[in-house]
C-alpha cells in the first residue's frame, strides 16, 4: 500500500460549508477506491494524508493537483506502508473561536495510531496553524 502526506494552500478562504462539501465527495470517492487517511483544514490550508492501492492514491493525488481550490501542493511524504494507519477517513477543522486546546487534543487523538513522523506533521501543524 502507498502514503502519501502533502499540504496545500487554499486559492481562496473555504468556509465550512466547503469543507463540508470537500469531504461529502471525498469520503464517497475514498469508500469507491478503498482508501483512507486523514484531512486536517483550517479554512487557510489543506493538510492530507491518503493511504491504499498505490494507484488508487497516485490517481487521487492527481485529482487534488487539478482541483482549483488548491495550489502550492508539496508532498511532504511517499511511503510503502505494510497496514493502514488511518482505518477511518475522518476530518479535523476548527471553526474560527473554538477551544484551540481541544482542538488540538482532537487531531492528537486522531493520529495517535499513525507512525511518529506523520503523527508530528499533523500534531506540529494544527499547533502552527492555531498559533497563526
Amino acid at each position: 500500500m502507498l502514503q502519501i502526506v502533502y499540504v496545500s494552500t487554499a486559492t481562496r478562504h473555504v468556509s465550512a460549508v466547503d469543507v463540508a462539501d470537500i469531504l461529502d465527495v471525498s469520503r464517497r470517492n475514498n469508500r469507491r477506491d478503498g482508501l483512507t487517511g486523514l484531512l486536517y483544514s483550517d479554512c487557510n490550508r489543506f493538510l492530507q494524508v491518503l493511504e491504499g492501492p498505490k494507484e488508487a492514491v497516485e490517481a487521487a493525488v492527481a485529482r487534488i493537483g487539478e482541483d482549483s481550490r488548491h495550489r502550492a501542493i508539496v508532498i511532504l511524504s511517499r511511503r510503502t506502508i505494510e497496514q493502514r494507519e488511518f482505518g477511518d477517513w475522518d476530518m479535523a477543522h476548527r471553526q474560527p473561536g473554538a477551544d484551540s486546546a481541544g482542538f488540538i487534543a482532537r487531531v492528537g487523538e486522531m493520529v495517535r495510531s499513525a507512525s511518529p513522523n506523520v503523527r508530528a506533521t499533523f500534531e506540529g501543524f494544527a499547533s502552527v496553524r492555531n498559533a497563526a
